[in-house]
């Protein structure tokens, strides 16, 4: 044996190089697994080429399929970047279309970052992260310019609400508050023309443009009325010969200026008694507010065809407010004229009724719905909003009706009270989360201050991540709550994690230091293995003491071990590069050529040669060289002998036999005899040759270790072939067939063959069916499923048997039993099983 220290005394296998060891820095002749690993690292930070990659992988994974793993993780890497380049290039364009458009569709600029997402494209790098920014911009600015659209909206309907109330009071409360009004309305126009003018107004969902425009339609409408019916009134307060305004209210007003009495009130007591709680202007109110539906009307007839879509909106504006007390023949018009200027919906109060009632109903059906299909509380709240939003569409574009829509809104409030009772819920399990997140926090506290250096740092770790796990599983809670709840806890987990941070800061700079330090072992001339084994097992005990964040650590450890790896690589690169066969001592060319021999008789598969080349390679390595005995010789000499030494002092004790009458002998000096007791005593010490070169060692052990593999292999064979013999001998029931003695092996001797061969001599029995159970439970083989029962009961009849032999015995007996019964596949299959256990004991 050779005492030359090694870390890693396995050889490399394979003498000869492979095509793609130089390719890989030598990872295909590296001795262990570890340094092939290590060097194919090092060969991927060079950016091997993807054929390069194949071919590794290729050869490697039939080597080492941990090594190849990396190859394989790389290519897995190579394909993935194609993956998302490829990905990304196609959402790109996709990105890039949605900009350049004319309009930008907000549902596929809002659909495009999911199913980009979906289809794993990166977009946290460029280009498609400044993409998805420019569509968030994009998508942001147009949802404002639709806010904006029903501001301007709702504005136009209060400046109309307020014009309509002025045209109710004196016309001297609206010559006063005109000039506010038209300041008013002036700055409504502007504010709806910077809305149209914008970049981004055709991007606008179809349905706010025509709003806006109905909307400006109406209030030009109702404006340009009122400033034409002040201005005749006006006239007609300064001259008594101009005509009335068209204003019920002011025209009454001037009459009762001119001193003619007042129509207005002579027309209230003419109303029958059962509709005396009813305004007394009412009706002509409402007449006269049906009939200023004409001229707008007219207007729609005679606007030219890119005006039409304005005239339709300021029509239906005002069918909405007064188109009940249209006449029959009026409203049949106005349907006429709608559906030819292209309004599809036309002028029919009965079918907007139609529409509401189906509201109605699909309202009712939400409370009666079974208790199967009953809906979540969220969805069934989405299910009201969208009722109610339906509903107001519809009131948009028709007069009211009032006593569908309390019919509707008794609806509403009924399904609705399942959403308060699930909004109760939910506030109160929000309370109960709450209050667990509280007490977290606090119970956070709490340990931090019992907490404030704590030894077992990887059980603070511990805590921490259970601290953090458990405030993700308290449930839901809303925003603003969460909001403050995540400060608290932030605050709470930066104090109790502050004693392991510090711990872990001080931890890094002693791990950089142990890097710096390997680093400096690996660059010293000689290594030295003693402290690199010291500085492993301080790492190794700062690791357990200190935990790190995982990919952190792994990548500390790999700069740690980085350096140590390469000074072991080098060392076993130059522990490799064995001297020529010529330049080695004539005793070590002789144990390489006997270990050469050894190999030849391993690959010929023939038991005595190996066993013949196995000796010979023994006796040549205890064998002293004869080189060396012939330089030894000449100065031999004989050695005098060395006469005993005898002492002076007298015997003392004398052991030997003291009973009465026995004969003492004279005493034997202890001094003398010990020694001479001592030498017989002894074990004669075998002979050992001299020491081996590291390269003979080495091709010695090789020879040895793979002569003993090829011996077992040849020896399973041999009994598997002894065993198929002996079931075809007993299926055929020839006892010329049965294996000999020498194949059976050392547990059959020549007396249980004999009892064998009279077995399979002798006529088939019935059965043989306990003689199996026994035999299995001798060799601890399983049963089958249907005989485990016959098992447990023979198992139960063995321990009554006290002094009868048991199955481990008794197995070359129940051998010849089964021998002795039928033959069968399943008994032979189970008679195999049961021998390859048994034969080997």
């Amino acid at each position: 044996m050779s005492d030359a220290p090694e870390m890693n005394p396995s050889p490399a296998k394979h003498n000869e190089a492979h095509p793609l060891d130089v390719l890989t820095g030598g990872a295909f002749s590296a001795e262990t697994s570890g340094d092939r690993a290590a060097r194919i690292r090092d060969w991927l930070t060079t950016q091997p080429s993807e054929a390069q990659l194949q071919d590794v992988f290729k050869e490697l994974s039939i080597r080492d399929k941990s090594a190849a793993r990396l190859v394989r993780e790389r290519m897995d890497d190579i394909r993935r970047a194609k993956d998302q380049e490829v990905i990304a290039i196609e959402w790109a364009e996709k990105a890039q279309a949605l900009l350049d458009g004319a309009t930008l569709d907000v549902a596929q600029a809002v659909a495009w970052q999911r199913d980009a997402a979906k289809a794993g494209a990166p977009l946290s790098r460029e280009p498609l992260s400044a993409l998805k920014q420019q569509l968030a911009e994009r998508v942001k600015t147009i949802e404002d310019l639709q806010h904006r659209v029903q501001v301007q909206r709702e504005a136009a309907v209060l400046l109309a609400q307020r014009i309509e109330v002025l045209s109710t009071k004196s016309w001297r409360d609206a010559a006063t508050a005109i000039e506010g009004l038209r300041g008013d309305v002036a700055n409504w126009q502007k504010q709806a023309e910077v809305l149209t003018n914008d970049a981004s107004w055709s991007s606008v969902n179809d349905r706010f443009p025509p709003l806006l425009e109905a909307s400006q339609a109406q209030l030009l409408v109702v404006w340009e009325a009122f400033q034409s019916a002040l201005a005749a009134t006006q006239a007609a307060a300064a001259d008594e010969a101009a005509e009335l305004p068209p204003v019920p209210v002011w025209a009454d007003e001037i009459r009762v200026a001119r001193g003619l009495p007042s129509e207005l009130a002579a027309a209230a007591p003419a109303k029958p008694a059962a509709k005396s709680s009813a305004r007394p202007d009412a009706s002509q109110k409402q007449q006269t507010a049906a009939q200023a539906v004409l001229p707008v009307l007219q207007a729609l007839i005679d606007a030219p065809a890119e005006k039409k879509a304005e005239a339709i909106a300021a029509l239906r504006a005002m069918l909405k407010q007064h188109g009940r007390w249209l006449e029959d023949v009026v409203s049949q018009r106005v349907h006429e004229q709608l559906l030819a200027a292209g309004d599809a919906q036309g002028w029919q109060p009965k079918d907007i009724d139609r529409q509401r009632e189906a509201l109605i109903a699909k309202a009712e059906a939400l409370v009666n719905r079974p208790e199967g299909q009953a809906l979540g509380g969220r969805k069934l709240q989405e299910s009201l909003r969208q009722l109610r939003e339906q509903w107001k569409q519809i009131d948009q574009g028709a007069a009211p009706n009032h006593a569908l829509w309390k019919k509707f809104d008794e609806a509403c409030n009924m399904a609705y009270k399942q959403v308060e009772a699930w909004l109760e819920r939910v506030r109160a399990e929000s309370s109960q989360h709450k209050a667990s997140r509280l007490a977290l926090i606090e119970e956070i506290k709490t340990w931090a201050a019992a907490n404030p250096a704590p030894q077992d740092l990887k059980g603070a770790a511990r805590a921490i991540r259970q601290f953090a796990e458990r405030w993700r599983d308290s449930g839901h809670v809303g925003e603003k709550v969460f909001a403050e709840l995540q400060s608290s806890f932030k605050q709470a987990m930066a104090l109790a994690e502050a004693p392991l941070q510090a711990a872990q800061k001080a931890s890094l700079d002693r791990r950089h230091a142990m890097i710096a330090e390997a680093q400096s072992l690996a660059d010293a001339p000689v290594l030295r293995v003693d402290a690199v084994k010291a500085l492993q097992q301080r790492w190794q005990t700062e690791a357990q003491s200190v935990p790190l964040d995982r990919k952190h650590e792994q990548k500390l450890w790999d700069a740690f071990r980085k350096p140590l790896d390469e000074a072991f690589n080098r060392k076993g690169a130059e522990r490799n590069r064995a001297p020529a066969l010529e330049n080695l001592p004539a005793h070590d060319r002789v144990v390489i050529e006997a270990a050469k021999a050894l190999q030849a008789a391993n690959a010929s598969g023939d038991a005595q040669q190996i066993r013949a080349a196995m000796a010979s390679l023994e006796d040549v390595v205890r064998k002293q060289p004869e080189a060396q005995q012939t330089a030894v010789a000449p100065e031999t000499e004989a050695v005098p002998a060395v006469e005993a030494v005898k002492s002076d002092r007298p015997v003392v004790a004398v052991r030997g036999d003291d009973r009465p009458g026995a004969k003492k002998e004279a005493a034997v000096p202890a001094r003398e005899a010990r020694p001479a007791a001592r030498k017989e005593m002894r074990p004669a010490r075998p002979e050992r040759g001299p020491r081996l070169g590291d390269a003979a060692f080495r091709a010695q052990r090789d020879a040895m270790e793979a002569a003993q593999f090829a011996l077992r292999k040849l020896a399973s064979q041999a009994h598997g072939e002894a065993l198929a013999k002996l079931v075809e001998a007993w299926s055929k029931r020839d006892a010329q067939a049965l294996p000999s003695v020498q194949e059976l092996g050392g547990k059959v001797s020549s007396q249980v063959r004999n009892s064998w061969t009279q077995a399979l001599g002798a006529p088939a029995v019935a059965d043989a069916a306990e003689a199996l159970l026994r035999l299995e439970i001798a060799s601890d083989t399983s049963t089958p499923a249907e005989h485990l029962s016959a098992r447990r009961m023979l198992q139960l009849q063995l321990l009554t048997r006290r002094n009868a032999a048991t199955p481990e015995q008794t197995w070359a007996q129940d051998v010849a039993t089964v021998l002795a019964s039928a033959h069968s596949d399943a008994q032979a299959r189970r008679l195999q099983n049961v021998l390859k256990p048994l034969l080997r004991k």
